[in-house]
């Protein structure tokens, strides 16, 4: 029997409310890292006057959770969506090399690879924190900035939900049995739209069983990508505050890892270029919960950027 993979791109996009003005899909690479290959999804069909954007995922997801963002752009923006080492299709690195150091290099390493001068910077949750602190170390690379349910902080209660749902058994019999436990995860998903965001973040086993794509080594409690002892509260705030481009924050109105209090503060310590903006309806993983609202939010701050 078939496996049940979601609605196409295109008709998930539009049932969701999603603006589509061209049905586009992106081209696939690769680029070098050390001896590590990264694959990126390249969606490249609008002009080349505006500076384009290059997306970050979160920890456990990959560059197809930008497929909606993308194609909601395609006809204004070139929206470059990397997977990040350890996750989607890139390669696997030692256990001991997935650190913000590491990913910092990756980041610059695709940006030398495409010659990307000025672009926009947008990330999510363990994407967000490469995001700002990629920022505070190559300003001059980066127009805009995009953080998306993170911060120099973050609230320990949603860290520790995250971690018992990684923790679980990684292989299960089939797709439909990660569908049933994710469904029990995000109660406020529909089954269409976990089933097309688990077809780009499972793999099928020799033996017939599915499991994770992203690396296991990640799972361990010290790896999930937020804020860690590599770089505490107080240099993750130095890197924030240095930061002098344009910049959005948007928190998930529901989210239980940015809390509003650290959201607004952020916005505070960028006098003039922060912006904060709470999307209704979503938690941690904005623009899938709310694909709709953050578009808008999204789109907004981009048509408000200086030329």
């Amino acid at each position: 029997m078939p496996i049940d993979f979601g609605l196409p791109l295109p008709e998930a996009a539009r049932r969701l409310g999603l603006t589509v003005r061209t049905e586009a899909t992106p081209r696939e690479g690769s680029v070098r890292s050390g001896a590590l290959r990264l694959h990126y999804l390249d969606w490249d069909s609008a002009p080349a006057s505006r500076p384009p954007l290059v997306c970050l995922h979160g920890f456990a997801q990959n560059a197809h959770m930008w497929d909606f963002t993308a194609l909601a752009l395609a006809d204004r923006r070139r929206v470059i969506a990397l997977d990040q080492r350890g996750h989607g299709d890139s390669d696997w690195a030692p256990p001991d090399e997935y650190s913000l150091e590491t990913m910092q290099r990756d980041l610059a390493a695709l940006v030398d690879a495409l010659g990307l001068e000025r672009f926009i910077l947008v990330g999510l949750s363990m994407g967000g924190r490469n995001a700002f602190t990629y920022v505070a170390a190559h300003p001059e690379h980066v127009h805009a900035l995009v953080v998306v349910d993170m911060g120099p902080e973050v609230n320990r209660k949603g860290v520790e939900r995250i971690q018992g749902f990684v923790a679980q058994q990684d292989v299960l019999d089939s797709f439909d049995a990660f569908v049933e436990r994710t469904l029990r995860y995000m109660p406020h998903r529909q089954e269409w739209m976990v089933r097309g965001s688990l077809r780009h973040n499972l793999k099928q086993l020799p033996d017939g069983h599915w499991t994770w794509k992203y690396d296991q080594a990640l799972r361990e409690t010290a790896r999930h990508g937020l804020p860690s002892s590599e770089q505490g509260p107080e240099q993750a705030w130095q890197a924030w505050r240095s930061i002098r481009c344009p910049t959005l924050i948007i928190r998930g109105a529901e989210s239980d890892i940015l809390t509003r209090d650290v959201a607004q503060l952020m916005e505070r310590e960028l006098p003039g270029r922060g912006r904060l903006v709470e999307v209704p309806n979503a938690g941690h993983l904005v623009p899938g919960d709310n694909p709709r609202a953050f578009e808008a939010a999204l789109g907004t701050f981009l048509e408000d950027l200086p030329r």
